[in-house]
């Protein structure tokens, strides 16, 4: 019965441990591949492929970032790019969101599947930031998940992994995940689908825009209407009321 239930833990965790295994091997062999400069390089053939067989390419662009989300393979930024650079920013944007987003339920169900309760015990022990995650998705859990994906603080791997845990379900996290990505999404896609003039000119692409007051300032207010049902419930707690 022992050796039963060991195999069966171990069979239970191989999808956790093979995304795991392939982002390492990933971020080793991959790093290189998927950058400005291969895009740059490679342009031609892309906008050729996607002239030629534009529900091919559509379909194949998505599959492909879905993989690089899933294994947390090095090129996400990139791809968003592309995106942007082959399917102008829409539906590039849509493709981008969609992608990232079935990506990012890959890892939630495999680490649900591997993990779950025995991961849950290990966070309620830990503090930090994953500790401040989890409870305040344990308060108010669309606040909360709507929150991870706005602010660009909390890793999107890590957003992926606590919620797998901690009792969310798969479609409140699917929703989350597809909704709360958009204004980042729409950002870098539209920096992607002026990569045209970019590459006549020489030049790299500015990611640093995300930053500027008119873009940033509206990330930020989505932010706090996220926070506010968990900032009002604090206050009551406090107050008594």
């Amino acid at each position: 019965m022992t050796d039963t239930t060991h195999a069966s833990q171990i069979l239970r965790r191989l999808p956790i441990i093979l995304i795991g295994v392939v982002a390492v091997l990933g971020a080793f062999f991959f790093r290189d591949s998927l950058t400005f400069d291969a895009l740059a390089q490679n342009r031609e053939t892309l906008l050729a492929f996607r002239d030629s067989h534009y529900l091919l390419a559509a379909l194949g662009f998505v599959a492909l970032y879905a993989i690089i989300v899933a294994f947390s393979l090095p090129g996400a930024t990139i791809m968003t790019l592309t995106g942007g650079f082959l399917f102008s920013l829409f539906p590039g944007a849509l493709f981008n969101v969609v992608a990232a987003t079935l990506g990012a339920v890959a890892i939630f169900l495999a680490a649900r599947w591997g993990f779950g309760a025995q991961m849950a015990r290990r966070l309620e022990g830990s503090d930090g930031l994953v500790r401040k995650i989890k409870d305040g998705i344990d308060e108010n859990q669309w606040s909360m998940l709507f929150l991870i994906r706005l602010v660009p603080a909390v890793p999107f791997f890590l957003a992926n992994l606590i919620p797998s845990v901690v009792g969310v379900s798969l479609f409140r996290f699917a929703v989350s995940t597809f909704l709360g990505i958009i204004p980042g999404a729409v950002v870098y896609t539209s920096v992607g689908a002026g990569l045209g003039e970019v590459f006549a000119a020489g030049e790299t692409p500015d990611l640093g825009v995300i930053f500027e007051p008119h873009i940033l300032l509206p990330i930020l207010g989505l932010c706090l209407l996220a926070a506010l049902p968990v900032l009002l419930k604090t206050l009551r707690g406090k107050k008594g009321l």
